[in-house]
């Protein structure tokens, strides 16, 4: 038909859809990135149109071809690090957190302790890229990078290593923490349970807040800040991916004891979930640490000394008390293999002030022999039955290691197979 003519056109689809959302993102109608690794990698995805200059005939015919003023460059092919078996489990499992403990939001990380890859990493809510017609904030919204949060109780770990760096105490040094209350200046801090005398490992497995104050308040304020901003809190990630939030850690020249006090065990402080799962690498990795890369690793970096191999290892012990019986997250056990980790339970900060309202998270690697995985669980606002970082939170952990490391093919480190989760285990104090 004289007039009209068709024309092809290309549209992007994502076949992991609403699964892959957030790491993947999604372009314009023009193609260029607006979200997640397509607006990351937007230059070397795109490529370079290429250009020459001609002579035509009046009825269009090139007849002389000149020069080419600029050479097209095809974009360049982008291998993520992610692995998608270990993706689907970990959306489906935070999914199903999500909604059994009809919580707001969540998020889900795992790293390879190895090379520092991001195996995984999900939201909740979601999006589907291939159906955008009806998008809110929330569901645009990557938790995990861009979201900062209290941690809480999963702070308590660094506050212990730094005191056994610097040979203030051994695991089994005595802390009195009785009588499960402590006032400094005219606030008083409290554990959820009176514990009275606990060494240093059990301030860990159960989770004592006096029994961590104690500790810091031991150190000058600039060594802990020290430590801190050198696990990169409170300072802006340099993995490339967008939004990536520093959080906030202040001038420790500012702390009031209270203040050294309450960060202690992650309160006063903010962070990203990703930052939190980086920063355990000290503990999986005896020491050190290495940077995050969301796309294939060929050459293994080299690790930052962060503390000794001896610290590393202590507080890895101490973390896989926590997982026991005894500690505050039997429920992070995995049939077969020996996890270590920390539960963290927070409440929120709303117009700069506390609510009753939490967040739940728990932190842990596996397997403890030579730690593969590390993963890091948040759910917000649980309103279920249970709100702590082991009823909530570990489970997950649970389930998505169980599977990853068999995914990876990482052979067992333990002959337990029969899981023990008391009815009424300990619940790490808020």
């Amino acid at each position: 038909i004289n007039g009209i003519d068709t024309r092809k056109e290309y549209k992007r689809f994502y076949p992991e859809g609403e699964v892959m959302a957030h790491v993947v993102g999604f372009t314009n109608v023009e193609d260029k990135g607006q979200e997640g690794m397509e607006l990351a990698a937007q230059k070397s995805l795109a490529g370079v149109t290429g250009s020459r200059r001609v002579i035509k005939d009046r009825l269009g015919r090139i007849v002389e071809d000149i020069r080419a003023v600029h050479e097209p460059h095809d974009g360049r092919d982008l291998a993520l690090s992610i692995d998608s078996k270990i993706q689907y489990i970990a959306f489906s499992q935070l999914k199903d957190a999500v909604e059994k403990n009809n919580a707001k939001a969540g998020g889900i990380v795992v790293l390879d302790a190895k090379s520092g890859e991001v195996l995984a990493l999900a939201n909740l809510p979601t999006y589907n890229p291939n159906n955008r017609a009806v998008l809110t904030g929330a569901q645009l919204r990557n938790r995990v990078v861009t979201d900062t949060f209290e941690p809480g109780s999963t702070m308590k770990p660094f506050t212990v290593a730094l005191a056994l760096e610097d040979k203030r105490v051994t695991p089994d040094t005595p802390i009195q923490t009785a009588p499960g209350k402590m006032t400094i200046g005219t606030a008083t801090i409290g554990d959820a349970h009176p514990h009275g005398v606990l060494t240093v490992s059990q301030v860990i497995q159960k989770s004592s807040n006096i029994g961590t104050a104690k500790l810091a308040l031991q150190m000058p304020p600039q060594e802990m800040w020290e430590m801190f901003t050198t696990l990169g809190f409170g300072q802006q990630p340099k993995f490339g991916f967008p939004g990536a939030v520093a959080g906030r850690v202040r001038p420790y020249k500012s702390w009031r004891p209270i203040e050294q006090a309450t960060m202690s065990y992650g309160h006063g402080i903010s962070v990203s979930l990703i930052q939190m799962a980086r920063s355990y690498m000290i503990f999986a990795r005896n020491g050190d640490t290495i940077p995050l890369s969301f796309q294939k690793v060929t050459d293994m970096p080299i690790g930052q000394r962060i503390i000794s191999e001896k610290t590393a290892r202590e507080v890895r012990a101490m973390l896989e008390t926590v997982t026991s019986p005894g500690g505050t997250a039997p429920k992070a056990q995995v049939p077969g293999y020996r996890v270590a980790g920390k539960t963290g339970t927070a409440y929120k900060v709303v117009g700069g002030k506390y609510v009753n309202k939490y967040v739940a998270s728990f932190v842990g690697f596996a397997p403890v022999s030579d730690p593969r995985i590390i993963i890091a669980v948040m759910v917000d606002e649980p309103t279920g039955k249970f709100h702590y970082g082991g009823d909530v939170a570990a489970p997950v952990f649970a389930s998505v290691a169980a599977n990853a490391l068999r995914a990876l093919n990482v052979a067992p480190d333990s002959t337990v197979t029969n899981i023990i989760i008391p009815e009424n285990g300990e619940k790490e104090s808020l």
